[in-house]
C-alpha cells in the first residue's frame, strides 16, 4: 500500500502550477472583476496537453493502456494519461482560480467525455481533435429551469422530421456554452413519450440561442449561459449513443464529473490553508502573531485535517476509476468524495475570511473570492442532498 502519486504525476503538478502561477495568478483579480473569459489560457491548457489527458492517441491526447501493476500504486507507468492525472491538473489550477478550474474539469468532463464514450468514429473524428487540443470547447447541456436536480423532467424535446431531428426547448447554467471558441454542445431531449436521447448541437445552428450570461456571485471568469432551441434542426447523425439511452449516457458522465468536482475544491481549500497559514503569522495583535492565538490556530488546524482527508478521499476515488472498478463501486467512492470535499471547501472558505477578519471582506484579498467561489462547490454536479441521497442507495437504504 501506498498514498504517493508517481513521479510523473508529481511532475504533472509542478508543471501545472507553475503554469496557474505566472499566466493565471498576476490577471485573475482583474478577471473577476470584468467577468473575463481568458480563450488564451484555454488555449495554453491545450498546448500543455490537459484536455487530452484521458483522451486516446488517435484523437490527439495521451490517454495509453493503464499498468496497474507499476510503481506508485495509484496509477500505471503512463501516469500522466489517466483520470487521476486530470485530477491533479484541475487540482493545481483550482488552488489558484476555481473558474479556469472547472473550466477544464467542465471542458474534458462534460464536454470531451460523452463524445468520447458514445460517439459513433465518425463523431469522435469530428470533434475531438479541436476540443483535445484546447482550440474548441464543448458544453453538456443537462439542467433545465424546471429540472435541476430532477433531471428525468425535462422538457426539451426533439421530434424527427425526415433526416432531421428538430428541437425545442431550453437548458440552464451550461458551463463552456457561449465561449468564442465553442464549437458544440450535448444536450439531453426527450425523442419519445418515456425516452430521453442525447443530441449533438453544432454552435451556430440556426435556432439555437446562447441567451446572455448570468451575473454570478462566484465563478465569475467561468462562462455560463442559459440556452434556448426553438425549431433548431441538426442531422439524424446528430444523436449520440443509443437513442433513449441520453439519460443513462449522462448520469455516468456525472459520476466522473463528481471526482472531478472533489478536486477543485480540494484545491480550494488547500488554499484557503495557505492563505490562514501566512496571514497569522503576518498579522499581529498585542504584539503576537494572531497564529499563536489558540482560536486562530485551531481554526487553521482543522482546515488542515479537511485537507488531507478530501485528497485522500478525491485520490482514492480516482484510483477506483482508474482501476477498473465496478461502476457502483465507483459511484459511491465519488458521492462521498464530492460531498466531503465541496463542503469541506466551504468550510475552509468560511474560516478563511474569519481568520482574515475585515480584510476578509475586502475583494483585494483572494479570501473573498474563495468564499463566492464555494458555495457553487454543494450544488454544482449534484447539490450535497443528492450526493447523500446517493451514498444513503448505496449502503441499501430505501430512501427516495
Amino acid at each position: 500500500m501506498t498514498f504517493e502519486l508517481s513521479e510523473d504525476h508529481e511532475a504533472l503538478r509542478a508543471l501545472v502550477r507553475d503554469f496557474a502561477r505566472s499566466e493565471i495568478a498576476p490577471h485573475v483579480a482583474k478577471w473577476d472583476l470584468a467577468h473575463h473569459f481568458p480563450v488564451d489560457v484555454v488555449r495554453g491548457m491545450g498546448d500543455l496537453g490537459l484536455f487530452g489527458l484521458v483522451v486516446p492517441e488517435e484523437y490527439g491526447g495521451t490517454a495509453r493502456p493503464v499498468d496497474s501493476g507499476s510503481s506508485g500504486g495509484a496509477v500505471g507507468s503512463d501516469a500522466g494519461s489517466d483520470f487521476t492525472s486530470l485530477c491533479v491538473a484541475i487540482e493545481e489550477l483550482g488552488r489558484v482560480d476555481q473558474s479556469i478550474g472547472i473550466t477544464l474539469s467542465a471542458g474534458v468532463g462534460l464536454g470531451i467525455n460523452p463524445i468520447l464514450h458514445f460517439g459513433t468514429e465518425e463523431q469522435k473524428q469530428t470533434w475531438l481533435p479541436d476540443l483535445t487540443a484546447g482550440r474548441a470547447l464543448a458544453a453538456f447541456g443537462l439542467t433545465e429551469p424546471e429540472a435541476g436536480s430532477d433531471a428525468g423532467a425535462t422538457r426539451t424535446r426533439a421530434m424527427e422530421d425526415g433526416e432531421e431531428w428538430v428541437v425545442d426547448g431550453a437548458k440552464a447554467f451550461i458551463t463552456n456554452s457561449g465561449t468564442a471558441i465553442t464549437s458544440v454542445v450535448t444536450i439531453t431531449a426527450r425523442t419519445g413519450q418515456d425516452e430521453i436521447s442525447a443530441l449533438l448541437i453544432p454552435s451556430g445552428t440556426k435556432g439555437f440561442t446562447v441567451d446572455p450570461p448570468y451575473e454570478k456571485l462566484g465563478w465569475r471568469i467561468s462562462d455560463t449561459h442559459g440556452l434556448t432551441f426553438d425549431e433548431c434542426r441538426v442531422p439524424s447523425g446528430n444523436l449520440l449513443g443509443e437513442r433513449g439511452r441520453g439519460f443513462a449516457q449522462f448520469l455516468a458522465t456525472l459520476d466522473d464529473g463528481r471526482i472531478a468536482i472533489s478536486a477543485l475544491a480540494l484545491g480550494l481549500a488547500e488554499a484557503c490553508l495557505d492563505e490562514c497559514r501566512t496571514y497569522s503569522l503576518q498579522r499581529h495583535s498585542f504584539g503576537a502573531p494572531i497564529g499563536s492565538r489558540q482560536a486562530i490556530a485551531f481554526a487553521i488546524s482543522d482546515v488542515a485535517v479537511s485537507v488531507e482527508a478530501a485528497r485522500l478521499l478525491t485520490y482514492k476515488a480516482a484510483w477506483l476509476k482508474d482501476s477498473g472498478r465496478p461502476r457502483a463501486e465507483v459511484k459511491q467512492a465519488a458521492s462521498i468524495a464530492k460531498l466531503y470535499s465541496s463542503e469541506a471547501a466551504m468550510a475552509a472558505a468560511r474560516t478563511a475570511t474569519q481568520v482574515f477578519g475585515g480584510n476578509g471582506f475586502m475583494e483585494e484579498y483572494p479570501v473573498a473570492r474563495y468564499y463566492r467561489d464555494a458555495k457553487i462547490l454543494e450544488i454544482g454536479e449534484g447539490t450535497s442532498e443528492v450526493q447523500r441521497i446517493l451514498i444513503a442507495r448505496g449502503l441499501g437504504l430505501p430512501v427516495k
